[in-house]
């Protein structure tokens, strides 16, 4: 059974009493409805929202190879890898997926931060205001069952990139936080600056 989360309430990622093996981060969003403003207006264009993955060791990104992206789907360790992009956020379940085998992550990494962050944002004129229903979700990377959820309710009108939460390692267990923060950052390498 998938247990709800608040902001900031830290989890252990245990199953029963079994650390899990690998965990899937589900991440999911719609576009909320815009009207035109007038008859001529253009059509409002689609939100491109992109998943990414920041890899730290001691809590700081130590080289730009450690962000798993679209355009970077696998970390050189092989334990992260990025389930590819979703352009539109359209349908229903997550949008993007990030796998972490826990077992394999190697030892000098202690956090996996998923951030997200809307593509062109400042150029479309797009904002976290403009999504609804996003979520960050916790499964068993092996069955597949949900454990975790967080549902991301705040208004981020204004907000171009989100901290969605962060699968941690705390005296040798997993841990996962839901943060849901967000941020101006124009982009993802604004937004990993954060944690350099």
């Amino acid at each position: 059974m998938s247990v709800s989360l608040k902001k900031g309430q830290k989890v252990s990622l245990k199953k029963g009493e079994d650390s899990l093996k690998s965990v899937m981060i589900g991440l999911g969003w719609d576009a909320a409805e815009r009207k035109r403003t007038g008859f001529f207006a253009p059509k409002p264009q689609s939100i491109d929202c992109d998943a990414s993955a920041i890899v730290l060791q001691s809590g700081k990104l130590i080289n730009n190879a450690d962000i798993v992206y679209f355009g970077n789907l696998q970390h050189k360790s092989g334990a992260i890898k990025h389930m590819g992009d979703n352009l539109t956020g359209e349908g229903v379940g997550d949008d993007e997926q990030i796998f972490v085998d826990l077992e394999h992550v190697p030892a000098e990494y202690d956090k996996v931060v998923v951030v997200v962050n809307i593509y062109q944002a400042v150029k479309r004129n797009q904002h976290f205001g403009m999504i609804k229903n996003a979520f960050i979700r916790i499964m068993d990377g092996q069955s597949g069952t949900e454990m975790f959820r967080y549902d991301l309710t705040e208004d981020y009108s204004g907000m171009t990139a989100m901290i969605f939460g962060e699968v941690y390692r705390h005296n040798g267990e997993w841990k996962f936080n839901p943060i849901g923060q967000g941020t101006n950052d124009p982009g993802l390498g604004e937004l990993a600056k954060r944690f350099v």
